[in-house]
């Protein structure tokens, strides 16, 4: 069977170990599809959900909040601030921080708070995405 390791970190915690057949993520510029054997490359990646078909077939999904893909033939490596299993993410948590980042947004007297209330809803948004594509896989 053709695999390769796959690894999922969080500046927190290791999210994900283990070996996959195929990994689905969000690159910068467009969607990504990793198969054993794929050309080393390291590029920044948007957020939204990792979804990674393990060697045993079952599927593992992922939310993060953008960061670094690493590639290479038998390894990928993926590096995010924020990871957060499938399984893990609230939705009533992430609706609650997106209407906080839109009144942040609404409210914001800077370019700096006006940036970073953009980035904060656009990863609540990517959040809320990625939680409604793990829902409709189960």
């Amino acid at each position: 069977m053709n695999t390769m390791q796959v690894e999922v970190v969080s500046a927190e915690e290791s999210i994900f170990s283990g070996k996959a057949k195929f990994v689905a993520l969000p690159g910068e510029m467009g969607e990504l599809g990793i198969l054993p054997g794929h050309t080393p490359m390291i590029t920044r990646i948007k957020p939204g959900a990792v979804r990674i078909e393990k060697a045993d077939g079952d599927e593992e999904f992922v939310f993060v909040a953008g960061g670094i893909l690493e590639v290479q033939p038998r390894m990928v490596t993926v590096l995010s601030d924020t990871a957060i299993r499938g399984h893990d993410l609230d939705e009533a948590k992430a609706n609650d921080a997106r209407k906080q980042a839109e009144e942040a947004l609404k409210n914001a007297k800077s370019d700096v708070d006006l940036a970073k209330a953009t980035s904060e809803l656009a990863v609540m948004a990517a959040q809320i995405a990625a939680l409604r594509k793990y829902r409709q896989k189960r």
